[in-house]
Order: C-alpha cells, then structure tokens, then sequence
C-alpha cells in the first residue's frame, strides 16, 4: 500500500502544523480538509498572519461592524477577532488534541509582539489570552527574548501551556529549555498536573540561509558558494542534538517522574526563500522522532506532492553540521551576529504587522461607524 509523504512524515514522528489560520479557512471547510487528507494536526498564528487574513476580503465585517456599535476600541476589536478564530480552530482540533493526550491538536495565539521586552506585560498578555481563548488545546506564544524568559517561566508556572517562538541561537535555545524546565517545576510547586502542560519551542530555519547566504554571495569565492543554503539545516539539527542532551538529563528524569512531557522542538520558517533550492528542503531534511514542522500551505502542498522522506535526516548528522557552522566562522560569518540580526529583524516585522493590523482594523470600525 502506497502513503503520502504527509502520512510517511506523521509516521516518522514528525507533526505537520499548518502555519496559518483565518476565518476563511474555518468557514470553507480548508482547514477540515487539510486535517483529514494531508495529516495536518495543528496550526500556528502569528501578527502577520492575522493581519493577512483580517484584511483580506470581508470575513470580517461583520465583527468589525459589531464591535463598532458596541464602542469597543481598537485593541479590544483585534483581540476579539484573533482568541473568536483560535478558540474555533480548537474546537475543529479537539478530536486530534483527544487522540494524542494533548500533545497535537494544538492552536497558537501570540502575545502583543509589542510587549517582547516587557516581562511582566507578556505576562499578563498570556493569562488574559489563555483566559478569553478558554480551550485547554491552546499555546500561548512567546517570543525568547531575555525578557520572554522569565515570562515562559512563570506562564508555565501557571499551568499555561505555550510556544516560545523566534529561537536563532543555540546558546538561546539551551536558555529556553531552562525557563521550560524551571516553569514546570514551579508548576509543580503550585499543585498543577504537568502531563496537562505543554509546550514547544519555535526554532527558525529558513530566515538563517536567507542572512548567511546573503554574506556568502558578498564574499563571492568558490568556498563560499559551497556553503550556501547549508546554514539553516546545520542550525537545527544542533538544536536538536540540544534537545536530545537536556531532556536526557537527572534534572528532566525528576519532572518526567511527575508526569511531564518535554518541549518538542517546532521547525518554524520552514518555507524556501531562495527559489534555486528544493522546496522540501526545511521538511525531507529535519525528519525526526518527536519534533513539529508548521508549514505554510506552500510547503504542505509541495510535502505532500512530492517531498521524498527517508525517515529520520537528524540523528547522525552533528559532527557535519558543526563543520557547516565552523566553516563559515572561518570565512569571518558571526555565528553570533547573525542571529543577534535575525532576533532583531523577527520582531521588527511582527511589531509592524501588528501596528498594520491596528491601523488597518481602526479605519474599517470608523467605516462602520459611518455606515450605521
């Protein structure tokens, strides 16, 4: 009997998420569908994606026109609209969370990205989402910034399960595994159950090519043309020699005694930028036991159209992929520059989105207003 690559994927253990969600895709049947036939079993959101999906045809008119009469601000509109979608994708995704104890079935709402180095905001920001959602298959997303460690630690502490997003860095990863580690334990401090708290941490592949490759083309030699579109791989398949070593640990055998489950690493970004590479590349070559890749639609359709999976791409491959990292430090590319860079740029783009989408939203209520 022949599988699709999605199911050969599913099958190696890797989870596919959808990195997408608009009222549309809830309405149509889409995302249904995508569950059904291309073993799709949860989805990631993110300020651009809502402000891709709110401004893009009239799905959500009504709502505005709502809060409009209701005089509800800006602010209060968004946050509406966004926890109204992820609550309903929870509700299509509690089957697959039931089936799989709550590990899949998962549905991600990221904190106001403007709050990324605001501690005690992003605090705040996830009890009130985590509240208004009210679903127990939601992750609260946010970014590992310095400032979101301490904010993972004590949103877990809650019982709050949640996606820490935008990971570069190796050294960061291993800082994010800690806050992970240290929630659970204050989790567990506080009396709640930790096989009920779950999390993953984003680690971002594409964008690292998208910079590396960038110094590699001014560098120009033959060298550095060799290590083009190497980086990016390289990157995650360390993190995940990381996640193997701290999960494998006496300090993780205490919490897995009590019933808790490690933070799966979730390969995000996973779209080609460079056309002149595979299509699959972030999905056939980061097969392995225990991850998340959330896809765009893109990628799903290019996976389950003709991505190649020959098993696990992971284990095996570290001693190269420090080679690929230290090749590149020889030619004079900063490890630590680049994801210093890509930490930077990441948030940059999120806080706009999101200052887009209030701008965008604020003019659409004033229409309504008008309008009534």
């Amino acid at each position: 009997m022949t599988t699709t690559p999605t199911q050969q994927l599913s099958d190696a253990g890797v989870s596919i998420w959808l990195d997408d969600l608009s009222r549309e895709r809830l309405s149509s049947g889409s995302l249904r569908k995508l569950i059904e036939e291309k073993n799709v079993v949860g989805v990631t959101t993110n300020p651009s994606i809502f402000h891709a999906a709110i401004t893009a045809g009239s799905d959500y008119d009504a709502v505005i026109a709502e809060e409009a009469a209701k005089g509800a601000s800006v602010e209060e509109t968004v946050f509406e609209i966004t926890t109204t979608d992820v609550a309903d994708a929870c509700d299509l995704f509690a089957p697959v969370a039931a089936a799989s104890k709550g590990v899949d079935g998962r549905v991600s709402i990221e904190v106001d990205p403007r709050l990324a180095w605001d501690t005690e905001g992003t605090i705040a920001e996830a009890k009130h989402l985590y509240k208004k959602v009210n679903k127990d298959n939601v992750h609260i997303k946010i970014p590992a910034t310095l400032e979101g460690l301490a904010a993972i630690t004590a949103t877990l502490a809650e019982g709050i399960s949640v996606n820490v997003t935008l990971i570069f860095s190796l050294e960061r990863y291993r800082a994010v595994i800690n806050a992970f580690q240290s929630g659970l334990e204050l989790a567990k401090e506080n009396g709640h159950d930790l096989s009920k708290i779950h999390s993953v941490a984003s680690f971002f592949v594409s964008r690292v090519d998208s910079e590396i490759d960038k110094r590699l083309n001014a560098l120009g030699t033959d060298e550095a043309k060799a290590l083009k579109g190497k980086a990016g791989v390289a990157n995650a398949r360390l993190a995940y020699q990381v996640y193997e070593e701290l999960f494998s640990t006496e300090r993780w055998a205490v919490l897995a005694a009590a019933g808790a489950l490690p933070q799966r690493p979730l390969w995000a970004s996973t779209g080609v930028k460079d056309p002149a590479y595979p299509d699959t590349l972030y999905v056939t070559e980061l097969v392995a036991a225990g991850v998340v890749n959330t896809m765009p639609e893109k990628t799903l359709d290019a996976t389950f159209d003709h991505g190649v999976v020959t098993g696990d791409t992971v284990s095996g491959t570290y001693e190269e992929a420090n080679s690929v990292l230290n090749a590149l430090e020889g030619l004079g590319i900063s490890y630590n520059d680049v994801v210093a860079i890509l930490e930077s740029e990441g948030l940059d783009k999120f806080v706009a989105s999101w200052k887009e989408l209030l701008a965008d939203v604020e003019g659409a209520l004033a229409s309504a207003r008008k309008a009534s």
